[in-house]
């Protein structure tokens, strides 16, 4: 099958500004969504739940884009999941009632998580990867990645203004004013999208099927990576923000600040992690990254202060995410370009999936002790997948790193 000719850099533009667009909606809906809950007169548990469904329908979402992705144009399925981020920010904007939140939530684009984990994912990585040559890939989704943790941090820091907002409105009105902005900002994004050329946007050919000659090699990625998503799960945005709450009673606003810096660290570390590639390689950079960030992750809990706790956190944040552009990558690279919307979706799905299981039970820890039990777990469960990438794909490299022609 041949790939479809590649978008101009301005379509790589619109992607990233996409990304930070929305991912500065996801940093302070990590912040607003336990706020929220918590002025409905819901704890830590329904928290946890809330954040469970809204990853069990971004995991469904993904599974659709998996399945049927190859069918149509990515111009159209981005229009569409840019309308539903739309609908999702004008109905928590406006409603109150807890059930249309539930079901909004796990068919909206919600999402209470550091990283983002909605259905745009597997869209905008198969267009990304069309666009880089091969000695770019990595930086690609490095930029990718730093533009949308960016926009994370400086949604967090705008949390800031929750503490003063009241002073006019109420503080239920003002944090529904977040929500409507989330809305706004999925119409700008629709606007973003629809510039995007239909013709270089089309599969060409129509594969046979989601998944070709790499089904196995993507099996074992998705069942990997579900492991790490099931941690994470333990330790998402919103749950880490109850923790600072309940154990060290930090305000909306400080723990804003505390997002917006280690937001800011791991944006930094994206190109840090695409030069350490080029010498060592992506997998090997994956897990040599990612096992001090998780040994940080568990040693927060036992700090004695907020400001030891801050500190691990930060000096995580430093480290934890360096896999992710490398990890992206290194689907991308593995798999034949027009595997790539699936592998894509089909290595996330298991990830939103397994992510989703853990938050419930995270919710229901911080509710009974604000110790952070959550994130010893997470942390200890990530261990175990840093040692399980590396045995089973350390020998599986990708073609550049072969010194075989890759796919341009």
């Amino acid at each position: 099958m041949r790939e479809a000719s590649p978008v101009s850099p301005t379509g790589a533009g619109r992607v990233y500004a996409s990304r930070a667009l929305r991912a500065f909606c996801d940093g302070f809906t990590a912040i607003l969504l336990p706020l929220y809950l918590f002025d409905l007169g819901f704890d830590a548990t329904m928290v946890g739940i809330m954040a469970t469904v809204t990853l069990l329908g971004s995991a469904a979402l993904t599974i659709g884009v998996g399945l049927y992705a190859w069918r149509y144009t990515l111009r159209s399925m981005l229009l569409g999941a840019a309308l539903l981020m739309t609908v999702t920010g004008l109905v928590f904007g406006t409603v109150d009632a807890l059930v249309p939140l539930f079901i909004i939530a796990a068919a909206g684009t919600l999402n209470p998580s550091a990283g983002d984990v909605s259905v745009f994912v597997p869209l905008e990585h198969s267009l990304l990867a069309r666009l880089a040559p091969a000695a770019r890939r990595t930086l690609t989704f490095a930029i990718y990645s730093a533009v949308g943790t960016g926009g994370a941090a400086l949604g967090a820091l705008s949390i800031a203004l929750l503490d003063h907002l009241p002073e006019w409105v109420g503080r239920h009105q003002a944090i529904q004013a977040y929500f409507l902005v989330y809305g706004t900002v999925g119409f700008i994004v629709l606007l973003l999208y629809r510039g995007l050329p239909v013709e270089a946007l089309a599969h060409g050919d129509k594969p046979k099927g989601a998944l070709g000659p790499s089904r196995g090699h993507v099996v074992k990625l998705a069942a990997l990576f579900s492991v790490d998503a099931f941690a994470g799960g333990f330790v998402l945005n919103a749950l880490i923000a109850i923790w600072l709450f309940g154990r060290f009673g930090l305000s909306p606003g400080e723990t804003g600040m505390v997002f917006f810096v280690t937001g800011l660290c791991s944006a930094g570390s994206y190109f840090v992690a695409t030069w350490i590639a080029a010498r060592i390689g992506l997998i090997k950079t994956m897990v040599f990254t990612h096992l001090p960030s998780s040994v940080l992750l568990m040693a927060a809990p036992f700090a004695p202060n907020a400001e030891w706790a801050i500190a691990a956190l930060v000096a995580r944040s430093l480290l934890s995410q360096m896999d992710v552009p490398t990890r992206t990558s290194y689907v991308m690279a593995t798999v034949t370009p027009e595997e790539r919307p699936a592998a894509s979706s089909f290595t996330n799905v298991p990830r939103s999936l397994a992510s989703a299981l853990a938050p419930s039970i995270g919710g229901w820890m911080l509710s009974l002790s604000s110790f952070g039990w959550p994130l010893v777990i997470g942390g200890a469960l990530k261990v175990a997948y840093d040692f399980g990438l590396l045995a089973l794909f350390a020998r599986v490299r990708p073609p550049e790193e072969q010194g075989e022609k890759a796919e341009p």
